[in-house]
């Protein structure tokens, strides 16, 4: 099949359309699969009519809490040892927040196993629907990275292209998954790197985006994800929200911290003593059970602080847009949620990092608020405290995932509220400057030069900019023998410079170049015949004005070491070594570095 598929626009097409169709089918499976995972085991088994996203004021109004707290710990346990058990028997790599492992695949070798998305699927159900601390956006973007692996098998794409189908599949999953398109197709470019964009990968994500979008669309309905809330701010209010910023990038910086703090604290416990890495998940969820338990029974606050707390918490967003969440909740939420989430999937548990960063900071947005509001009542209305929180939700996760403008723009196209795109800007801004080189998804590199997607295209670049009369060691300086020269003389030098080679001149035009290779007596001291007699005299030359890149070629294919530079005329006018050629690659990545910190 790949062979019908050529050009590079039928492949950017092809792989739009087909990654598109199969995050759209497939984002729907794997929603149905929690939406009724958590109705049969929340509801039915527990009996807990949790809030749900999207609702209105009125609908949501109605949620209450199980009547028993503590069967809590059996549920999230039997949960957690199921998904150990399926994660590390059949696909030990669908551990974690998947869109790590889809980001690393991308740098990576670029290839993705088919049975992981399957595994992560059903984990991922087991894990959220019996309470772990975790969202869907991990697993769908693994899932639909996954398919774009296969799509890329079964076309035959090349590396390059195989890649941009794992990328668009992670942009297009997630915005399928969250009605979010836009800001799903910019993330598969933005989520890569800390410091770059990957363009190539905008176009069929902006295609698949779109595609899968609209048949989930089809099959779940239109309405964004978060139930629509009057939201009022005013530009007065602008250095709350930056203010905002700061604390959101802070708490960012205590998420990743802790985040990965715990998934080395098991991992290191459990190779240490040897334990079966299935084990690893449900030990996590028997602490996460054990805290939920203990905050049940110690105060009608910290009883809703528990219940915020696990899951994806997306109910618990809807009431504080709604103003429904007391401050002293408030408060604790972040702290609690950054502890469960950590113990849930540093654990080894299955499950995203998107939800539960949007609940951290979405409870850190709503807690500021209302106490600006309590402070400053007619700078800051009631009204406003959604906004807060919203913009919390922007600022936090936006800083910590190295995404600040593809968050800002999901979390507005799921919310509906575009009005705030003002201070969410700042906020995010400023929580990326806060959340520094800290990241949630520790396979990020830096930049296209950090990735071995591009390593050696940007190597090739810079190569390109270089000249051979750059880089070598000009005539004057250049170390040369006459043909008449014994070789003791070029052994002697050889030893004391550990110079390989040199070349050999008379009446300054090149008759040739003398190397180890030349010498077969090198170690033990040839010292009785003329170098004319042992040099090489059909030496390939180069120019002054010719770049690096086409000197690297020539090396490649011939195996040389030294390129002697001669003028129009055959005078050597110069001589390169692979040594001086990464020396001037350094001094140009070098002042190249110091331009972008300018």
């Amino acid at each position: 099949m790949g062979k019908y598929v050529t050009s590079d626009f039928q492949k950017i097409l092809v792989i739009g359309v087909v990654v598109g169709i199969i995050s759209g089918f497939g984002a729907y499976l794997f929603y149905s699969g929690l939406k009724y995972g958590g109705l049969f085991v929340m509801k039915y088994l527990w009996g807990y009519d949790f809030p749900a996203e999207g609702a209105s004021i009125t609908e949501i109004a109605t949620w209450a809490p199980p009547e028993v707290g503590f069967l809590f710990l059996p549920i999230i346990c039997i949960g957690a040892l199921i998904s150990g058990y399926l994660v590390y028997t059949f696909a030990p790599e669908a551990e974690g927040h998947g869109t790590d492992a889809a980001v690393a695949a991308f740098h990576g070798t670029g290839v993705i196993r088919r049975r992981v998305p399957l595994v992560k699927a059903v984990a991922s159900i087991i894990t959220i629907s019996t309470g772990g601390s975790a969202g869907r956006e991990g697993p769908t973007a693994q899932i639909s990275a996954g398919f774009g692996s296969l799509v890329a098998d079964k076309l035959g794409l090349s590396m390059k292209y195989r890649r941009i189908a794992i990328a668009t599949g992670i942009g297009a999953g997630i915005g399928t998954i969250f009605k979010a398109p836009l800001g799903g197709a910019i993330l598969a470019a933005e989520i890569l790197y800390t410091r770059d964009f990957e363009s190539a990968a905008i176009i069929p994500a902006f295609i698949a985006s779109v595609i899968g979008y609209s048949i989930f669309g089809i099959l779940e309905g239109f309405e964004p994800v978060f139930g629509a809330v009057e939201i009022t701010w005013t530009v007065l209010q602008i250095p709350f929200f930056a203010l905002l910023g700061v604390v959101c990038g802070l708490l960012g910086k205590l998420y990743c911290h802790s985040f990965y703090g715990t998934r080395d604290l098991f991992t290191g416990f459990f190779t240490r003593h040897g334990l079966p890495k299935k084990l690893k998940p449900v030990t996590g969820a028997f602490f996460i059970g054990l805290v939920f338990v203990i905050f049940w029974y110690l105060a009608p606050e910290t009883r809703l602080v528990a219940l915020g707390s696990i899951g994806s918490g997306y109910g618990f967003l809807q009431l504080m847009m709604y103003n429904m969440v007391p401050l002293s909740v408030l408060i604790m939420i972040p702290f609690v949620k950054i502890f469960m989430t950590s113990f849930t999937i540093g654990s080894g548990g299955s499950g995203g990092v998107f939800a539960p960063g949007l609940t951290i900071g979405g409870s850190a947005g709503a807690a500021v608020g209302m106490i600006l509001h309590l402070c400053f009542p007619s700078l800051v209305a009631i009204t406003a405290v959604p906004a807060f929180a919203v913009v919390g939700m922007i600022a936090l996760f936006g800083g910590v995932a190295n995404a600040p403008i593809s968050v800002l723009i999901m979390v507005i196209e799921m919310t509906h509220n575009y009005s705030l795109l003002p201070p969410a800007m700042v906020a995010v801004a400023i929580s990326y400057i806060v959340t520094s080189r800290d990241t949630i998804f520790r396979a990020q590199v830096e930049t296209k030069l950090d990735s071995n997607a591009h390593r050696g295209e940007y190597h090739m670049d810079i190569a390109q900019m270089i000249t051979v009369g750059e880089a070598m060691v000009p005539g004057k300086k250049v170390i040369n023998f006459s043909p008449e020269t014994s070789s003791r003389e070029v052994v002697a030098l050889m030893n004391r410079t550990r110079h390989t080679g040199y070349p050999v001149i008379r009446d300054g035009v090149l008759v040739g170049i003398v190397t180890v290779g030349d010498l077969p007596n090198y170690q033990q001291g040839e010292t009785d015949r003329p170098v004319g007699e042992c040099m090489t005299k059909d030496v390939m030359t180069t120019s002054p004005d010719q770049t690096l890149d086409e000197v690297l070629r020539q090396m490649a294919e011939n195996s040389l070491h030294h390129f002697p530079v001669t003028d129009a005329d055959g005078k050597c006018v110069g001589f390169l070594t692979t040594s001086d050629i990464l020396r001037s690659y350094t001094r140009r990545m070098t002042a190249l570095s110091k331009v972008d910190e300018e």
